[in-house]
C-alpha cells in the first residue's frame, strides 16, 4: 500500500470514528466515563483508610484527600438532577465510621466461622472475601446515594482481584462471611440478613427474561435470611424465592422455590457405576471402555 492510499484510509477512519451518532457507546460516552485505574487506585486508598488507619494525624491528612478524590470522580459522571458532588461525598465520609463497625463484624464473623483462621491479621490480609466485601459496603454507600458508574466499576475492580461478584445494589447484613469466596455472585436485588455464610460457587441469580429492561427496578433476585449457610455450588433463583431462616442448602442444589425455616436442601445425589476389570494387573495402566 503506498503511503498515498495509507493516508486515505486513516482519514476515512477518522472521519467515521469522528460522526456524532445516537449509538449504545455515544450514550454510554455522554453518561461519563470516569478514569478506571483512578477509581481503583481511590477505592484500594479508601478501603485501607477504613480497614487499617486509626492515626488521627493521618486521618487528618488522608480524609479531606480522599474526599476531593471523590469529588473528581463524580465530575465525571452524570449526576441526578440536582445531586451535589460536595454533598454527596460528604455523606459518604460521613458513613465511614459504620462500615468500618460492619466490617469488624464481618471479620468476626470470618474467624468464628474458619477453623482454618489463626488471627484476626491472617483474615484481614488474606481473605478474599473481606477484600470483596469490604469494597462492596463502600460501593453499597455510594450506590445509596444515587451515583452511577462508580459502584459498578468498584465492584468490577474487586471482583477481578478476588473472583466474587458482589453488586453494590444489594442488601447484605452484619456479620457476612463468605469460604473461600472464588465464583460466588450475588445479584443486585439479592437481601441478605445476618450471620450467613456462603461457600464458593454461591449464585444468587435471577431468570434470564426475553427483555432485560422491562423488568429493571423490579426485584429478581432472592432472599436470604438470617443464620443460613449456602455450600459450595447452591444456586439460588427468583425474586420470589426465600431461604428461610437457619436453613441450610447443600452443595450443587437448584432453588427456584422458597424454603421453609430450619430447612435443609439436598440435591438428588448423582447415580454412580462402578465397574471391576476381573484382568487388573498392578504393573499396567488400565483401559477403560469409557
Amino acid at each position: 500500500m503506498t503511503d498515498q492510499r495509507a493516508d486515505e484510509v486513516y482519514e476515512e477512519a477518522i472521519r467515521a470514528l469522528s460522526n456524532a451518532s445516537d449509538d449504545a457507546l455515544s450514550k454510554a460516552d455522554a453518561e461519563g466515563v470516569p478514569d478506571w485505574q483512578e477509581v481503583a487506585e481511590w477505592c484500594e486508598r479508601v478501603k485501607g483508610v477504613v480497614l487499617h488507619q486509626r492515626d488521627r494525624s493521618a486521618l487528618r491528612s488522608e480524609i479531606p484527600t480522599l474526599a476531593a478524590r471523590l469529588e473528581r470522580l463524580l465530575g465525571q459522571v452524570t449526576l441526578i438532577d440536582g445531586a451535589d458532588p460536595v454533598e454527596i461525598t460528604t455523606a459518604f465520609i460521613a458513613r465511614l465510621p459504620a462500615i468500618r463497625v460492619q466490617l469488624s463484624e464481618d471479620v468476626e464473623a470470618a474467624f468464628e466461622g474458619d477453623p482454618a483462621a489463626k488471627s484476626f491479621g491472617e483474615i484481614l490480609l488474606a481473605y478474599p472475601s473481606v477484600q470483596a466485601i469490604a469494597t462492596y459496603r463502600l460501593a453499597h454507600e455510594l450506590c445509596a446515594l444515587m451515583v452511577p458508574q462508580i459502584p459498578r466499576m468498584m465492584s468490577e475492580h474487586a471482583h477481578a482481584r478476588t473472583g466474587i461478584d458482589i453488586h453494590p445494589g444489594a442488601k447484605i447484613g452484619r456479620r457476612f462471611f463468605i469460604d473461600h469466596g472464588t465464583g460466588v455472585v450475588i445479584g443486585e436485588t439479592s437481601e441478605i440478613g445476618d450471620n450467613v455464610r456462603l461457600y464458593h460457587g454461591v449464585t444468587l441469580g435471577a431468570f434470564s427474561p426475553r427483555r432485560g429492561q422491562t423488568i429493571r427496578g423490579v426485584k429478581r433476585h432472592p432472599t436470604i435470611e438470617d443464620d443460613v449457610t449456602l455450600y459450595p455450588g447452591a444456586t439460588i433463583l427468583g425474586g420470589d424465592t426465600v431461604v428461610g431462616k437457619g436453613s441450610v442448602v447443600n452443595g450443587n442444589a437448584y432453588v427456584t422455590r422458597s424454603v421453609p425455616p430450619c430447612s435443609r436442601v439436598v440435591p438428588e445425589p448423582p447415580r454412580q457405576e462402578i465397574r471391576v476389570d476381573a484382568d487388573c494387573e498392578n504393573d499396567r495402566q488400565l483401559e477403560w471402555e469409557l
